[in-house]
């Protein structure tokens, strides 16, 4: 017996396909922005984040400091997440809706934080503008306008909410326990070397407000917009919807 394709069938296969696309483009984008930095980093070159050579500093301590940067695990969250939309654009599970919100978040604020802060630090060229254009603003966008398109949702919810926020604060409190170690500061708004305790502190609680605000509005879009959430072709309704209980583990 042959299966007869319905229209919803049909527009989900599609709505699927461009996500798969979406996602890839997002994933090599990032992925080529992660080689350039690499190589940044082993030939002593301008770091994208800061613009500052760092030359003077060994390889080890290079690779350190550039993983300590959010923009970078911001956006290495974000390459996960596009490498397993790739795969499966309906992706779910408990652990990747935590990975998907912290991707989506972090991404997101290292966007708007280096538009509005961190551009009068930065004077890139070469390569380092490159980086920066893929990490700092196709990254941060292409991600929130594909989650907009495509969603999948819902998936977030209280218990992804307090779970993502985890990697934000152990963050914050892995930059200034370091800094305080070595004196050395990601970020020029987050240095107590140059600004002190006080307005360093200031400033953080400032983006975890901006964060707090951000992670309302996804919760809000998520429930109430509708694209990308039927059910998968030929198949029941997926684990993510309302009244469905998530995997305690991702596929």
């Amino acid at each position: 017996m042959t299966a007869v394709s319905t229209p919803s069938t049909s527009s989900s296969r599609r709505a699927g396909t461009a996500s798969r696309l979406w996602h890839l483009l997002i994933a090599v984008d990032v992925g080529v922005a992660l080689v350039i930095q690499l190589g940044l980093i082993l030939t002593g070159g301008p770091d994208p984040n800061t613009g500052e050579a760092v030359a003077s500093v060994g390889i080890g301590t290079r690779m350190i400091q550039t993983l300590s940067y959010f923009t970078i695990q911001s956006n290495i969250l974000v390459l996960i997440v596009a490498i397993t939309l790739v795969l499966d654009p309906h992706r779910d599970g408990r652990v990747w809706r935590i990975l998907r919100l912290d991707a989506l978040l972090g991404i997101t604020i290292t966007g708007l934080v280096f538009d509005l802060v961190l551009i009068r630090y930065v004077h890139p060229s070469g390569w380092q503008l490159a980086a920066t254009i893929g990490f700092h603003y196709i990254a941060p966008w292409a991600t929130l306008l594909g989650w907009l398109l495509f969603g999948p949702r819902p998936r977030i919810d209280r218990r992804t909410v307090a779970w993502a926020f985890l990697w934000p604060m152990a963050w914050i409190a892995y930059t200034f326990i370091r800094g305080a170690l070595v004196g050395w500061y990601p970020y020029p708004f987050l240095d107590v070397v140059d600004i002190g305790y006080g307005a360093s502190i200031r400033n953080t609680a400032f983006v975890l407000a901006v964060a707090i605000v951000l992670v309302a509005v996804f919760m809000v879009v998520d429930r109430f917009r509708t694209v990308g959430a039927g059910p998968r072709p030929g198949r029941g309704p997926r684990s993510g919807a309302p009244d469905a209980r998530p995997s305690s583990a991702t596929r």
